[in-house]
């Protein structure tokens, strides 16, 4: 007798509900969310677009031509609504401060919003209604699929950024072309076919940036081939066999939360901000430390030891010793962001330099960092893997504690709409002015009483007038 579990079509459930989501569907508290998530993201991609990583991938798109269809956001340069989108979510990728979704460990915005910015560009424009819509289903569909994979696709070295983001690119260009649910089920198999992306870039490589990019990349031509007939895994996600949850998870024993509260509970408004610019499972280690040094006047020198208890899939991702490898490794490090809210009192952008990496002081203090699996947060399971349990030793032998469950930034510790728009006004300061930030920001606050998103696009044009 056959026990083998029979798993409904996920996939085609999940591709019915994203080809039929409309504006008129979505609570005020996702459209506002959404409205937030593209703020944040085009700042986010307007300072990651002035970064090396980024600079050599636009000129390398620039080099290979096409037709001019969309942005290169912040200036006129108009390529291939693909190659646009490749480079904007390498962009939104670039430096360690876009969104997540703790669940499916996804960076939504850093792809969703230029994807559905560039798409609506190809399309000759579409409403703000449309692009809000278009969002907020890249984010419900990958974040949902992406939770089913859970910290398991992690821990098996992928990166849920390079495969669940390529779904949530192809969910959201689907919605600006106006899929059927047919095509954005094929969509949505083509794109899953195309995610990768690999762990170990995190130790080092520039790669890791373009993980979002090719995401980005591989679900607008996901989007586009679908609509021209071209067909996909139709069962993606549940596939017993080179499935998405089969491969990447290594089961497919969590199918049931991508489908959960499908259309009444929001995975929209349970992705979280970024007030540190470094990988998310650090950031209650570093929002701990700060608390600490600040309620006890505590400096520097003041630090004999620090150790953090943190969770398993955090100590595996964060926890490896810092060899001053790149920017990109001081920003998934533990240690090294622990040094930096002892030295400067923050993890921001000045803090993550070429010459930071060397600084003497900053490896003396990496040295009195020691991290361990906390069992206790262990038990607790994935919704508490951004846990910490820090505790300092001065050298005067006086010992501080301090637990975070929730991290600064997340749905259960949130921070504030004025938060993220002087996150956006710092972010954004060398390249736009005080005028043009304050233009942005009505522009998104309103988009959704206008009719051409294109005028966004222009507005993050410095070169533009206003």
């Amino acid at each position: 007798m056959n026990t083998t579990p029979v798993i409904p079509a996920v996939t085609l459930e999940l591709a019915h509900f994203a080809a039929d989501l409309n504006y008129q569907q979505l609570p005020k508290a996702v459209v506002e969310h959404a409205k937030l998530a593209l703020l944040d993201g085009v700042g986010v991609i307007l300072q990651g677009r002035q970064l090396p990583w980024s600079q050599m991938l636009t000129e390398l798109v620039i080099n290979d031509g096409g037709t001019p269809e969309a942005s290169l956001i912040g200036s006129a340069v108009k390529v291939p609504a693909a190659a646009a989108a490749l480079v904007n979510a390498t962009a939104g990728h670039a430096f360690e401060l876009d969104d997540i979704h703790r669940d499916s460990i996804v960076h939504p915005n850093s792809i969703c919003v230029p994807v559905a910015l560039n798409m609506a560009e190809r399309a000759g424009g579409c409403s703000g209604q449309k692009i809000i819509t278009a969002i907020v289903a890249g984010y419900e569909i990958a974040n949902r699929i992406g939770a089913a994979a859970g910290t398991d696709l992690l821990l098996r070295g992928f990166h849920p950024q390079g495969t669940a983001g390529a779904i949530a690119a192809a969910v959201t260009a689907g919605k600006i072309l106006d899929l059927t649910a047919a095509q954005m089920l094929n969509a949505i198999g083509i794109a899953g076919s195309l995610g990768a992306g690999l762990m170990a870039a995190q130790e080092g490589a520039m790669v890791k940036r373009l993980h979002s990019g090719r995401a980005a990349e591989a679900g607008v031509r996901a989007a586009l081939l679908a609509e021209q007939g071209f067909t996909g895994i139709e069962n993606l996600v549940e596939a017993n066999y080179g499935g998405f949850l089969s491969s990447f998870a290594g089961h497919t024993d969590n199918w049931q939360r991508a489908l959960a509260d499908l259309g009444q509970g929001w995975e929209t408004t349970k992705t979280g901000f970024k007030p540190h610019a470094t990988v998310t499972s650090i950031h209650s280690s570093l929002d701990s430390l700060q608390k600490i040094m600040r309620q006890n006047d505590l400096s520097v020198g003041d630090i004999l030891r620090v150790d953090a208890g943190i969770s398993h899939p955090t100590y595996v991702h964060c926890a490896w010793p810092f060899e001053s490898q790149s920017i990109t490794a001081a920003q998934m490090n533990l240690a090294y962001g622990l040094a930096m809210i002892a030295i400067d009192g923050v993890a921001f952008v000045d803090q993550f330099t070429e010459d930071r990496l060397h600084d003497p002081d900053v490896l003396a203090f990496i040295k009195r960092v020691h991290a361990t699996v906390d069992p206790e947060i262990a038990e607790l399971g994935p919704a508490f893997r951004h846990m910490a349990k820090l505790t300092v030793t001065t050298v005067d032998q006086r010992v501080f504690q301090h637990v975070e469950r929730h991290r600064r930034g997340s749905p259960e510790n949130p921070v504030l709409a004025e938060d993220l728009a002087a996150k956006f006004r710092a972010l954004t300061a060398p390249v736009l002015s005080t005028e043009r930030q304050a233009a942005v920001q009505a522009h998104i606050d309103m988009i959704d009483t206008l009719n051409d998103s294109r005028q966004l696009v222009d507005l993050l044009d410095p070169e533009k007038h206003l």
